[in-house]
């Protein structure tokens, strides 16, 4: 019975953005052990490997079926070829059914005010704003009718604290948070639409990130409830927290709350803003 009971998303199917690492893998990868089917999604070549990788990792480890997609979700073109694979590989009966989806793919622009530049404001805004709205206006002829669906959205404790330097990463996050609200109105009959907010996280964007960056995210610190280092803790998050005052998130953790927000039982809850951030900012 617990085994059954752990399984919620049996034969569900979920579309995963920039899944091919990082935060996007554990994300498929707990979605998976839940039962979910996964179609992960990424963006360059460089990820081929990696996204063949994980599809049989959730494949063999979960039994789940998988399947992947290069595709660039800031063009109608790329969302196109995300729907036909998704109904090559999991419609049935010759229908399709998205029951998840995870906005999490985003690229990243860091410096000065005066360091913007047109070229990379478009980049950025099309692949953290426009990508996701594309998406989801490919999927929502294939969203349950039944509110039984779910919208996740990666935004960033970024546009909440107003971190330095992050004048376009932060303007298309809250950018993001926005369409959180709009959308849980507008596809109320389909879907819950909620967003999580991450603050720093293991993962290459924040690993390899100038150490200003990582100093001016760190001055937070102090008053995250969960920062404070464990004996528990990876050898590598002890020497991050110890040096900045506090350790980032893993990606496990985050992941974990998407799938919370994707559970059958948080089916009354929409519009949010949800906490993942160890309580460096709380959920409104």
């Amino acid at each position: 019975m617990a085994a059954t009971q752990s399984r919620v998303h049996e034969g569900k199917l979920a579309i995963v953005t920039g899944s091919a690492r990082s935060i996007g893998a554990a994300i498929a990868r707990k979605l998976a052990s839940k039962g979910c089917n996964i179609l992960i999604n990424y963006a360059t070549t460089s990820s081929d490997a990696l996204a063949s990788s994980l599809a049989t990792e959730l494949t063999s480890t979960y039994s789940v079926k998988t399947a992947t997609v290069r595709a660039d979700i800031s063009t109608t073109e790329g969302c196109e070829a995300i729907i036909t694979a998704a109904k090559k590989n999991f419609s049935r009966d010759e229908k399709l059914q998205v029951d998840i989806l995870v906005h999490n793919a985003a690229v990243l622009y860091v410096g000065p005010l005066e360091s913007v530049i047109e070229k990379e404001f478009h980049h950025i805004y099309a692949v953290n704003v426009l990508g996701p709205a594309l998406l989801t206006a490919a999927c929502k002829p294939y969203l349950p009718t039944d509110r039984s669906g779910r919208i996740v959205m990666m935004s960033s404790i970024n546009p909440k604290i107003g971190t330095p330097h992050t004048t376009l990463y932060s303007g298309t996050k809250a950018a993001m948070e926005a369409m959180t609200r709009v959308w849980s109105r507008e596809l109320s009959e389909n879907a819950t639409v909620n967003a999580i907010n991450p603050g720093p996280v293991m993962t290459d964007m924040y690993l390899s990130s100038a150490e200003e960056v990582k100093q001016g995210l760190a001055v937070w610190n102090p008053v995250t409830p969960l920062a404070a280092v464990r004996d528990t803790d990876s050898a590598e998050v002890k020497e991050l927290g110890n040096r900045l005052g506090g350790r980032p998130a893993y990606d496990h953790e985050i992941a974990g709350i998407v799938a919370i927000l994707c559970d059958p039982d948080a089916g009354w809850s929409t519009g949010g803003i949800v906490s993942a951030n160890g309580g460096l900012s709380f959920s409104f």
